[in-house]
């Protein structure tokens, strides 16, 4: 499930208090036991150990710290030739949803060029797709990012496709790093 707003088109993260921008690191992270506390009960909207079983998870964080932004969990599908998006959302404190005073901005964006990456590098030329958690994000992500609803496994899932796919990365900016959790 995909639960991210893209609230500002900006190469970095953008605090929201000071209007600073922020680098940020892309970590990959494989440790189960480090994932126990990104859950359900403290606003993860999923339990992401469970989800390193099956996917590659990855972490954008604030440029030399684990400071967690946002996740994003992702598989290959030869089938589709096509990235799944098993889930992506950011910290509850970068959640509009979940607060009205945001900590940085770009956090959802930034998520999503992370997963057109990983397309890239898995050889699908930036094909992805997932499943929106409801209509009003479906319709964001259409409109945000050119995603085409395709609805074939579930009603809120879309596809974002190569043209897109170069636009979100000509966008954000972040390091990919060796590290890893």
């Amino acid at each position: 499930m995909i639960n991210v707003w893209i609230d500002e088109f900006t190469p970095c993260l953008k605090n929201t208090n000071t209007g600073e921008l922020v680098q940020t690191e892309v970590i990959r992270i494989r440790r189960k036991s480090f994932l126990r506390k990104y859950n359900k009960k403290n606003g993860w909207y999923t339990n992401w150990e469970n989800l390193a079983v099956e996917n590659e998870i990855y972490a954008l964080v604030v440029e030399g710290s684990v400071d967690i932004q946002g996740l994003v969990a992702v598989t290959r599908n030869e089938d589709m030739q096509a990235l799944y998006v098993s889930w992506m959302c950011a910290s509850p404190e970068n959640n509009k949803q979940l607060t009205d005073s945001v900590k940085y901005s770009g956090v959802g964006g930034h998520l999503f060029a992370i997963a057109v990456q990983k397309s890239i590098d898995f050889g699908y030329d930036g094909y992805l797709y997932g499943f929106a958690a409801n209509q009003d994000l479906l319709e964001h992500y259409v409109k945000a990012f050119h995603g085409e609803v395709i609805a074939i496994l579930h009603p809120y899932q879309f596809a974002i496709g190569e043209e897109a796919a170069k636009e979100i990365l000509e966008v954000y900016d972040y390091e990919w790093t060796d590290e890893e959790i």
